[in-house]
């Protein structure tokens, strides 16, 4: 259920790859090899107010020190980089640096508020990137549709979020504290996304800052140019055919993303420009259905177009030529067309 899953799954998110790498080594490190050094990065709020240990702020609030905490915090980041691919990695980055900002201003406001309304205490609340990981869930709750993908006893329905919320729940539960941090950065996400006091122009990331880090560590945590996989429909299963078509409509649109930031300009009628990215993608599936029909000389006719999916997509928010010409372009597959309608 998570989206884009496969071999080319950390193509053009180097952001992620890189939050994902550098937060497990460090992990590693305190709670295998520097034990000694866990100390300093418990996210203690009394000695952040009482003794003035503002550095706890930067450093509780990046390292993890429960790795299962830090397993469901990698989990998330992989699935929300389809954000970095839509948004390009400095408006990403852009998006984690306010929210961790404001959530770490709320933590403060909502510890205080409990303790004066509620008398309720909460000194030490859990370590790690904890506060844009809970806010991220935003733009994913706002911005990515739900398709089912099955039904448990035809009565509750499984989609391609369900995963993704399940892990939060597991994440949200893991202490008892959890909830405060999931709170702020739930809001600081929801004030980010809005853009309220115009947050987004105030908390972004330097285009300097974008270059050194381009140059630094991309060479490092960049991802290798998705291949050519084996041809589809050679014995494999339904859901192997299914998942190596995903994988070709992710390279069809990493492609038409580079096209078109080069040549800085978009098709006539904002429309997506189909005849351009799917032919070589449409003659293979062709292929493979003449492939599996019965007698080698039967014409091969393309399915035709379900107007109940095409119906789907458009309350998506979809235009109906944009879901038809996705629909043809991958088999009347609902799945498929979503995921390539929603990347691009």
């Amino acid at each position: 259920m998570f989206t884009g899953t496969g071999s080319s799954g950390l193509y053009k998110a180097p952001l992620s790859k890189s939050l994902m790498v550098v937060l497990s080594t460090l992990a590693f490190i305190l709670t295998v090899l520097l034990q000694q050094y866990q100390q300093y990065f418990i996210y203690n709020l009394q000695a952040i107010k009482q003794d003035r240990e503002i550095w706890r702020m930067i450093s509780a609030r990046i390292i993890c020190l429960d790795l299962k905490d830090l397993f469901c915090s990698c989990l998330l980041i992989y699935n929300f980089r389809i954000f970095e691919r839509r948004y390009g990695s400095r408006k990403f980055a852009s998006f984690l640096l306010g929210s961790w900002v404001l959530s770490a201003v709320m933590d403060l406001l909502l510890v205080e508020t409990l303790q004066h309304t509620l008398d309720m205490s909460a000194h030490i609340l859990p370590s790690g990137f904890l506060g844009p990981v809970f806010a991220l869930f935003v733009p994913f709750y706002f911005s990515i549709p739900s398709v089912q993908v099955m039904q448990i006893l035809g009565r509750f329905s499984i989609t391609n979020k369900t995963l993704v919320y399940i892990v939060g729940l597991q994440l949200l539960t893991s202490s008892t504290t959890t909830w405060i941090l999931a709170f702020s950065g739930l809001l600081s996400g929801i004030v980010y996304h809005y853009n309220v006091l115009k947050v987004q122009q105030l908390l972004v990331v330097p285009k300097w800052v974008t270059r050194c880090a381009s140059f630094a560590l991309e060479p490092l945590f960049a991802s290798a140019d998705p291949t050519d996989e084996a041809p589809i429909g050679m014995g494999a299963t339904l859901d192997i055919q299914r998942q190596q078509r995903m994988e070709l409509l992710d390279q069809q649109i990493m492609l038409a993303q580079l096209n078109q930031n080069n040549r800085r300009h978009r098709p006539q009628g904002g429309l997506i420009n189909w005849n351009r990215l799917f032919p070589p993608l449409r003659n293979r599936f062709l292929a493979n259905d003449q492939q599996q029909a019965s007698g080698p000389n039967r014409p091969s006719t393309a399915a035709p177009v379900s107007e109940e999916q095409v119906a789907r997509l458009m309350e998506m928010g979809f235009s109906r030529v944009d879901a038809m010409e996705a629909l043809r372009a991958s088999n009347n597959d609902l799945n498929m067309a979503t995921n390539f309608l929603l990347q691009h």
